[in-house]
């Protein structure tokens, strides 16, 4: 859907930094470095180089700092259901250059595949698959008793925000990207405020994103108008730390991680005044994405708490903006669609796809051809309806039916 840039280090400072570091890497890392990109952006990087870096991003500490999460004691067991069988899946897979699927129904895993070299024990990097977690978070400081209300003002919880086009931002806004604050994320333009707030140096004392963020003039009025900014995911990251004065990796995994169940460790990527990325950059297992699907069907409960509202996903995953899409729309930080569905999406083939009613959940991994543009997006649209179709016939085939 939309798109996220990540400036990484070129391999140059990786050579030069040598010494232990790079020796104590292990074989495949090293093999991953050598095809890494250089000081280009995500959306320059060759296919080579994105298959390398996807599944890397976290390994390498001249690169990337990232914050590490820890995988719960007691997984939530993904047994093995009835295969389903999908006409022409292995061709839909290798024409998204799917690196890992998962298809659970009912918490059980009716289809998993792996390509380009990745595999169930590996990590694959979220994009804006992240936001969905983050907004997540919110719910569970709002549980907490963090956060008092989605209608509290934005500044209340980022003082560095007061004075600022946000100080009439509530929450709320925030989360729906309905703040009205200017904004451009056309990745194709370098000058875009996306292109430039990751690289802008900081004010003392202040975290990046809240440093560039607090300069934007309005464009709208709170609430009016719905328009995307990863930035502001960024901010929600922030106010999530702010709140509960613990780092957002931590409250990942006291919250989320280790409560619903994950088998593996996890990763979240570090801005340069160390903060988490809010907005992108999760490294986890495509089970684990797939896990995360269950705990948003089961509602926000996890070791028998409930770690979100118990209205707050139905809040979260139904149309709260029109985006000028027949049949979708946008909730908290979640696409939406009008039968109820729900996903969470980053560029080049990222995805979380929830259907209440049928009780699935597509976990998806990949490195598309572009970033959002090209014949993918569409294929896997239809992809996800051809899934829902056979779950349909397969209910009316069913005994007693």
């Amino acid at each position: 859907m939309r798109k996220r840039t990540v400036a990484l280090g070129t391999l140059a400072a990786v050579l030069l930094a040598g010494g232990g570091w790079y020796a104590s890497l292990d074989r495949e890392t090293r093999g991953l470095l050598a095809a890494m990109p250089t000081d280009r952006d995500v959306l320059m990087w060759s296919l080579d180089q994105r298959d390398a870096a996807f599944r890397a991003m976290d390994r390498l500490p001249v690169l990337a700092k990232a914050s590490q999460i820890a995988p719960s004691a007691k997984p939530l067991p993904l047994p093995q259901g009835k295969p389903l069988v999908i006409p022409g899946v292995d061709e839909y897979l290798a024409n998204q250059r799917a690196s890992g699927i998962v298809i659970l129904q009912d918490g059980k895993i009716r289809f998993e595949k792996y390509a380009l070299d990745f595999g169930p024990t590996g990590r694959w990097t979220s994009f804006s698959v992240a936001k969905s977690f983050t907004s997540t978070l919110v719910g569970a400081a709002i549980q907490d008793g963090y956060i008092k209300s989605l209608e509290d003002k934005v500044s209340q919880y980022i003082p560095g925000l007061k004075g600022s086009a946000y100080d009439d931002v509530s929450i709320r806004q925030l989360l729906t990207m309905s703040s009205g604050v200017q904004w451009n994320e056309d990745y194709e333009d370098p000058n875009a405020d996306v292109a430039k707030f990751n690289n802008a140096e900081p004010e003392d004392g202040l975290d990046a994103t809240v440093s560039y963020m607090r300069h934007l003039p309005r464009a709208h009025p709170p609430g009016a108008v719905w328009h995307y900014n990863t930035g502001e995911t960024n901010l929600i990251g922030v106010l999530v730390s702010s709140a509960t004065s613990k780092p957002l990796a931590q409250y990942l995994q006291e919250k989320i991680w280790q409560p619903a169940g994950m088998e593996a460790g996890a990763t979240w990527l570090l801005s340069k005044t160390g903060h988490e990325i809010a907005g992108c950059c999760l490294q986890a297992a495509t089970r684990d994405y797939a896990r995360f699907g269950q705990f948003v069907l089961g509602g926000g409960m996890a070791g028998g708490k409930q770690i979100v509202p118990a209205d707050w996903f139905a809040q979260a995953t139904i149309k709260q903006k029109e985006i000028g899409e027949p049949g979708r729309g946008y909730g908290f930080q979640w696409w939406t669609y009008d039968d109820g569905s729900v996903a969470a999406q980053g560029i080049f083939g990222q995805g979380i796809f929830i259907d209440p009613k049928r009780r699935l959940v597509i976990a998806s991994n990949a490195n598309w051809t572009r970033a959002t543009k090209g014949p993918e997006p569409q294929a896997r649209e239809a992809f996800y309806q051809q899934v829902q179709q056979l779950l349909d016939a397969e209910s009316k085939a069913a005994p007693g039916k």
